[in-house]
């Protein structure tokens, strides 16, 4: 932590600079001679890059944080148990699983036959599949920001599509009642593959950490393909991202420039209990142009963290970049902002692996393949208000 606050510090002290930079060089109409705008972009990009470094140091010790934590209870005066685990939970699972991927499924335990997927796979141990999630939610931000459920089956969610509404009425006299409405939306399964390859010599070599970086090179593939759905997904053989039903806040007057009342306005045009626990999620190049934006009082929107752990802010509010959020361009949403807790990720099941023997096999190497089935989408659509840029 304490190399992430000095990074935090350091970068604080450059966007002070450069905040200073832009202030003291911009002429009456707010523009940078081409000399000064070449500078200050160096100044801005020396900032993006720690930003960068302080988010990876940060989701790594987040990671490390849930790593390290005890997967046991100690036994204080309690009777006689080792509380040993089994199935998929146990360790003699998990080695099995280990011992088969280096041998090519050559030696299948039966404690891993006994666990067989529905496709012909095996199921994740349940200490990989953790750490799955851990690496899931270190790397994709809508997982950070979305609620997830474990799901069995198809999930039905039930919405109040109107609400009840107090009337007066006059003593003795009928009291009125509405007719209230429900909706419903759906949690259903869309399966995501991601295969790997490995060569067998690595396999064979025991000092080869063939476990951390089978989960890392999976969990950071799915990772990545999920949050590209989570926020573009159509909701055909994928989830629905939050852009397909979120409401349109603003509609900005250019094509290609934001301004700081559009932000302000965007803030406003989500409903005050949204806004309790609301938070924006933009591209890094959006987020290179926001940085120069100042409200009435000549403050600029975008303030950076000062404590290891804490978002950046914009306008008060936590701020995420994604680089799956549109860029600024014509007819895009370039900017989200809610209360992202409405956005339902449901994960149906567990993960299975199989083996891809024969695909490499010119190759020498050895393939492995990862499947799971996720569905999600924006319960509340309300919820979340999105800036769009002009067609």
């Amino acid at each position: 932590m304490a190399d992430i606050q000095k990074l935090i510090e350091r970068r604080n002290r450059k966007w002070q600079a450069a905040k200073n930079f832009l202030d003291e060089h911009t002429d009456k109409h707010g523009l940078l001679s081409t000399e000064d705008a070449a500078i200050y972009e160096r100044m801005e990009n020396g900032v993006n890059e720690l930003s960068k470094n302080i988010e990876r140091l940060q989701r790594q010790a987040v990671f490390e944080a849930k790593m390290t934590q005890p997967v046991n209870q100690p036994l204080l005066n309690k009777p006689q148990n080792n509380g040993a685990k089994t199935g998929r939970a146990g360790d003699s699972y998990r080695k099995a699983a280990l011992n088969a991927l280096r041998t090519n499924f050559k030696n299948v335990s039966n404690i891993l036959s006994e666990n067989a997927g529905t496709s012909g796979g095996y199921l994740v141990p349940v200490e990989w599949d953790e750490r799955l999630i851990d690496t899931l939610d270190a790397e994709n931000v809508m997982r950070q920001l979305g609620t997830t459920i474990q799901t069995s089956g198809e999930h039905k969610i039930t919405i109040a599509a109107t609400k009840p509404t107090a009337t007066w009425s006059a003593e003795g006299s009928a009291v009125p009642f509405g007719n209230a409405t429900f909706s419903q939306n759906t949690l259903d399964a869309h399966k995501l593959s991601v295969a790997i390859q490995v060569t067998n010599e690595l396999l064979a070599d025991n000092v080869f950490d063939l476990e951390n970086y089978i989960l890392d090179q999976f969990g950071r593939a799915i990772a990545n393909a999920e949050e590209d759905a989570f926020i573009n997904g159509t909701g055909t053989n994928q989830p629905t991202g939050i852009l397909k039903n979120a409401q349109v806040g603003v509609t900005t007057k250019s094509a290609t420039d934001i301004t700081s009342d559009e932000i302000i306005n965007l803030v406003y045009s989500l409903k005050r209990p949204y806004r309790k626990k609301a938070s924006f999620i933009v591209n890094d190049n959006t987020l290179a142009a926001i940085r120069k934006l100042k409200d009435t009082t000549q403050n600029y929107l975008w303030s950076p963290s000062f404590e290891a752990g804490e978002p950046d802010r914009l306008l008060g509010y936590p701020i995420f970049t994604s680089a799956y959020m549109p860029t600024l361009q014509a007819d895009s949403a370039v900017m989200a902002f809610g209360d992202f807790s409405y956005y339902n990720i449901g994960d149906r099941g567990v993960r299975e692996f199989q083996e891809l023997r024969e695909l490499f096999a010119g190759n020498d190497m050895t393939g492995y393949l990862m499947k799971e089935r996720v569905d999600a989408i924006l319960v509340l659509p309300e919820a979340v208000q999105v800036l769009k840029m002009k067609a």
